[in-house]
C-alpha cells in the first residue's frame, strides 16, 4: 500500500507578519538608527550611573586647581572654579536628558489630544482648534520663551520655591512646561490628518453601527493606526527640546547654577575659550551626538513605519 503523501510543513524560517515584527525588522536594517541607540544608551548611562564612580562633586570647588589638566583623577582636568568637568558632564546630561525625554512625550501627548479631537469631531470643534494651532505657530517662540524663563517665581506667589531645595528641581519644571507650550503643535497636525483618513474606513463605521462610544472608537480603533508620526514627530522633537534648553541655559535663563547642565557649562565656557577652549568643546559635543541620535532614530522609525518600503 502507497504511503500518504506528507503534509507541507511550514518552513523553519518562518517570520512574523504582524506589523510590530515588520517595523522591527525595517528599524534594525537602519544602519544609523541602530547606531544612535546604543550612542543613547552609553550617554543615559554615562548620566546616571557615571557620577557614582567619579569620586567627585558637581558643585566641589578648589581655587588653587583652575584650569587642571586631564589626569587620572581628573580624566576631563577642571574648569574655572576648580570643579571636575567629567562629574559636571554627567550631572549636565541627566538635566538635557530629562528635559529633553519628558518635554517630548508631554508635548505629543497634548498634540494627540488636540489633533485627535479636531481630526474626529471636525465642524467647529476642528475649525476653532486648528486656528488655535495657527495662532500658537505664529507666535515668535524665541522671545516669549525668555520671557517666561526669567520670570521670578517671587513675583507670582512661588518665592517659597525659589528659595527652598527643590530650587534646580523647580527650573528644570519650568523649563519643560516651556517646551511643552511651544512644541506641541506639529504633532496636533499630524495626528489630525491621520485621523481624518482612518475615520472613514471602514471598520470605524462598524465601530459605530456596533454602539461603541466616541472614545472608544478613538482610543483604540483611530489613534493605534495613527501611531506612527506620532513615534516620529516625538523623537525629532527631543533634539529640538534639548537644543532649547541649551539655548536658554546660555543666555542664563535655564538650569541655575551650580547644578549644571550642558547649555549652562557653554554658557560659562565662553568667557574663557582663550585660557580653556575644551571646556567648550566638551559639553558642545555632548549636545551634538545627543541631538544626532534622536534625529537618526526619528530617521529610522520614520522609514520603518513608511508603508512603501520593501515587506522583506
Amino acid at each position: 500500500m502507497a504511503n500518504a503523501d506528507p503534509q507541507p510543513q511550514p518552513p523553519a524560517t518562518a517570520r512574523s507578519d504582524s506589523i510590530g515584527a515588520l517595523v522591527g525588522r525595517r528599524f534594525r536594517r537602519h544602519t544609523m538608527a541602530m547606531a544612535s541607540c546604543v550612542v543613547l544608551l552609553l550617554l543615559i548611562v554615562f548620566s546616571t550611573i557615571g557620577p557614582y564612580f567619579t569620586g567627585h562633586s558637581y558643585s566641589e570647588t578648589s581655587r588653587r586647581r583652575i584650569y587642571e589638566k586631564p589626569s587620572k583623577e581628573n580624566l576631563l582636568g577642571r574648569d574655572d572654579l576648580g570643579r571636575d568637568v567629567l562629574t559636571r558632564l554627567m550631572y549636565g546630561g541627566r538635566v538635557s536628558l530629562a528635559v529633553g525625554l519628558i518635554g517630548a512625550v508631554l508635548s505629543a501627548v497634548v498634540g494627540v489630544i488636540v489633533g485627535g479631537t479636531a481630526g474626529y469631531w471636525g465642524r467647529w470643534v476642528d475649525a476653532t482648534l486648528m486656528r488655535f494651532v495657527d495662532f500658537m505657530l505664529s507666535v515668535p517662540s524665541l522671545p516669549i520663551m525668555i520671557i517666561l524663563a526669567s520670570v521670578e517665581l517671587k513675583k507670582v506667589g512661588l518665592g517659597a520655591l525659589e528659595d527652598s531645595a527643590y530650587r534646580d528641581f523647580v527650573s528644570i519644571i519650568r523649563i519643560i512646561i516651556i517646551a511643552v507650550i511651544f512644541g506641541w503643535m506639529g504633532v496636533s497636525r499630524l495626528v489630525r490628518a491621520e485621523v481624518l483618513s482612518v475615520k472613514e474606513r471602514t471598520y470605524v463605521f462598524a465601530a459605530r453601527a456596533l454602539g461603541f462610544s466616541n472614545f472608544r472608537i478613538l482610543s483604540r480603533h483611530i489613534l493605534p493606526n495613527a501611531v506612527s508620526p506620532i513615534f516620529v514627530s516625538a523623537t525629532l522633537a527631543v533634539g529640538s527640546i534639548i537644543l532649547m534648553e541649551s539655548a536658554l541655559s546660555f543666555l542664563g535663563l535655564g538650569i541655575q547654577p551650580p547644578y549644571p547642565s550642558w547649555g549652562s557649562m557653554l554658557n560659562t565656557a565662553q568667557n574663557y575659550i582663550r585660557n580653556a577652549p575644551m571646556l567648550a568643546l566638551y559639553p558642545g559635543v555632548m549636545i551634538l551626538l545627543t541631538v544626532m541620535a534622536f534625529n537618526f532614530i526619528g530617521d529610522g522609525l520614520r522609514d520603518a513605519f513608511d508603508p512603501r518600503q520593501t515587506m522583506r
